[in-house]
């Protein structure tokens, strides 16, 4: 059974269900990889149902926005498109036309989905009018926050309510701090997280879990990959519910095939008990882990 997200309704968007991974796009556009094997990287991630991408025009100052728009090229309809704005482009109209650069970057007229890359100098009164106006005007559907802490992100909430979609944040097994307080609270209002770098590849806490050998014995014993693994481990249910998206990037066909698979990977008690032994929760709350 795939593993499945859903987005609550908002006052202008019914609830909608997603993949429970979707795709990072994090370095790509930036000359680490041939452009054209990561536009195929993306198609293939959509042909096996990893339809949520997520880009910014942080991410080579818009060249990642570039690929995605070459990967969605007659397949826009296919994905859940989600873009972030800088906070200097979070303005009354610096964010309007942040958005119109990104639109016409990625070869679209609206977003699935917006962000506020993080918190900054502008007011989130004035971020909030201008998501709101780009919500009316069509160009968003949706919108939301990223590395926003629980001080943050309760503001925020204060003022948008229910159309708070989701708040995007580090989060791996080796990176757990959200746990504490900030995961639960938005667990009570019913507010999804995004979690990037799942594969720990970033962080203050970060450790070399892609070798580390308790996990390489988990993942043999379960005939699975140590990154197949960590991201069957984030998006696992809580409580009955699952109310994470992991992003991992990827560009390798081996990759793509792996994170699309991990969707159906199913994590026993024991497993997690395990995991939680060797990679405990946290006791008290941390600073947000960003990268």
């Amino acid at each position: 059974m795939v593993a499945t997200v859903t987005l609550p309704a908002t006052s202008t968007e019914e609830a909608i269900s997603l993949p429970a991974i979707g795709q990072g796009t994090w370095y790509m556009g930036e000359g680490l990889a041939p452009r054209a094997d990561e536009v195929r990287a993306l198609q293939q991630g959509l042909d096996l149902g990893l339809t949520l991408i997520d880009t910014a025009e942080m991410y080579g100052e818009g060249g990642a926005e570039e690929v995605v728009g070459q990967a969605l090229k007659g397949r826009r309809e296919q994905a859940f498109l989600v873009s972030k704005a800088y906070p200097w482009n979070a303005g009354k109209h610096s964010a309007i036309a942040a958005c119109e650069a990104s639109l016409k970057r990625l070869g679209t007229d609206h977003l699935d989905l917006y962000l506020l890359h993080w918190p900054g100098s502008v007011p989130l009164e004035e971020t909030l009018a201008a998501f709101e106006q780009l919500r009316s005007a069509g160009k968003i559907k949706r919108f939301g926050v990223s590395n926003f802490d629980l001080n943050e992100l309760q503001e925020w909430h204060n003022l948008s309510g229910q159309d708070t979609a989701i708040n995007q944040v580090l989060y791996h097994l080796g990176s757990r701090g959200i746990e504490h307080s900030l995961r639960p609270w938005q667990r009570r209002q019913h507010i999804p997280t995004m979690g990037y770098c799942p594969l720990a590849q970033g962080g203050s806490l970060r450790r070399d879990l892609l070798t580390n050998s308790e996990l390489q014995a988990v993942a043999n014993e379960l005939n699975i990959s140590v990154p197949q693994l960590l991201l069957a481990w984030a998006i696992r249910p809580i409580d009955g519910q699952r109310d994470l998206i992991a992003i991992p990037k990827a560009v390798q066909p081996q990759h793509v095939v792996q994170n699309a698979a991990a969707l159906n990977i199913e994590l026993s008690d024991a497993v997690l008990a395990r995991l939680d032994k060797a990679f405990p929760a946290p006791t008290r709350k941390t600073h947000l882990d960003i990268v």
